[in-house]
């Protein structure tokens, strides 16, 4: 019997003692440990990234003004080619035809004109001899008027020959110019970069000019043509020093010059961009029209200013503590929480920002020096999960 009183009371003193361990430990408040960050100096280089595409300076579309069958051709891909140099024949025959039939229907018009000028003079004369004759009193009045009539038509008659005469000229012109036409020549000096035809492929101007090659004036000096969003355009400007990359080359840094942004917007699925012009010297003729190029303008490049990491500017403590935050610092800054040596809560301070990498902000102004510890982010009370070591890389907790 004694026995059994021992074991209820062990059992009720167990009982007892766990609940009280249970009790602490639910109401037992760990204190808030928070992670930081030392403020230092350095160099800080803002940019905007964009892509793009290279092609030529100028490109030339070389088309063809007359239909017709291509019987020879002069220049291929890559081809090298000087201005007035012969890159394509089309059919001669036709418009060869042409121009022999215009050229008789010119001489038929001429011949025309020299009848009717003999038979006006003819006309003429016929209208002064009546002339005289009425004023004999030999023939009527209306004979005279006839033969004046007669010859005021038959130079009306010399008037319309000599415009038939300058309509088969015109014609015999255009028939030569065709004929020319069928002599397809570079426009500019530079390289092919596309032929769109063969030898025996018929081309049809009668709508518009089809594409015969494109060529590229000087592959030595090329442009890439870059997308920058909306919100990046107003940090590019005109002649600012750019780098940029091609897939080609991936290691290999190329150097360029912004010419222009121009202002024509290009809007894909709601997305605004706009067209930076940048010019690129390419004397080893490595970079090709169509490559896509990773584009990097740099605005902004300090030795020596102050940075913070974004983590410590949008960080915001917990509880009661986030309430004592500024609301409205003011436009240009920011709040950063200051963790002093063996204090337990940080303290917020307003501070003024610069330019920005996107993962450090430069700080202006003497509000905060430099080697304050800032804090990035906190740890809110609960379960004790171990020894609050530092977790390395210039941060400590607390």
């Amino acid at each position: 019997m004694k026995r059994a009183w021992v074991i209820v009371l062990v059992g009720a003193v167990g009982a007892l003692g766990a609940g009280v361990y249970f009790w602490r430990r639910a109401n037992h408040v760990e204190a808030p440990r928070y992670e930081t960050v030392k403020l230092e100096r350095g160099r800080l280089v803002a940019k905007v990234t964009a892509t793009g595409t290279l092609s030529a300076t100028v490109t030339v579309l070389v088309g063809s003004q007359v239909s017709g069958r291509i019987a020879w051709l002069g220049a291929d891909y890559n081809s090298k080619v000087k201005k007035g140099q012969v890159i394509a024949r089309i059919d001669r025959q036709l418009y060869e035809a042409s121009v022999e039939q215009a050229r008789a229907n010119y001489s038929a018009a001429q011949g025309n004109l020299l009848k009717a000028q003999a038979m006006a003079e003819d006309a003429r004369r016929q209208a002064d001899r009546a002339g005289k004759l009425f004023a004999e009193k030999l023939i009527a009045a209306q004979d005279s008027d006839t033969a004046a009539s007669n010859a005021k038509a038959a130079d009306a008659n010399v008037v319309a020959m000599k415009g038939s005469v300058e309509q088969a000229r015109a014609s015999l012109h255009q028939n030569e110019i065709n004929l020319e036409l069928t002599t397809i020549t570079s426009p500019v000096s530079g390289v092919v970069i596309s032929r769109s035809i063969d030898v025996g492929q018929t081309v049809a101007a009668s709508l518009a000019a089809p594409t015969l090659f494109t060529i590229a004036e000087d592959l030595s000096r090329m442009q890439v043509d870059t997308n920058v969003a909306e919100a990046d355009v107003g940090k590019v400007e005109a002649k600012m020093d750019v780098t940029f990359t091609v897939d080609a080359f991936p290691n290999k840094p190329w150097k360029g010059k912004v010419r222009q942004i121009r202002n024509a917007p290009l809007t894909v699925q709601n997305v605004v961009t706009y067209d930076a012009v940048i010019d690129v010297e390419n004397p080893e003729l490595k970079l090709r029209p169509g490559m896509t190029a990773n584009v990097t303008f740099v605005y902004a490049d300090k030795a020596d200013v102050l940075r913070v990491p974004n983590a410590a500017l949008r960080f915001k403590p917990p509880g009661d503590l986030g309430k004592k935050a500024p609301k409205r610092p003011g436009e240009g800054k920011r709040v950063v929480w200051r963790l002093d040596q063996g204090a337990i809560d940080p303290v917020p301070i307003i501070v003024s920002t610069g330019v920005t990498d996107g993962t450090l902000t430069e700080l202006v102004g003497d509000a905060i020096a430099e080697g304050a510890m800032l804090v990035t982010e906190s740890n809110v009370a609960g379960e004790k999960s171990g020894s609050p070591g530092g977790p390395g890389g210039g941060r400590r907790a607390f």
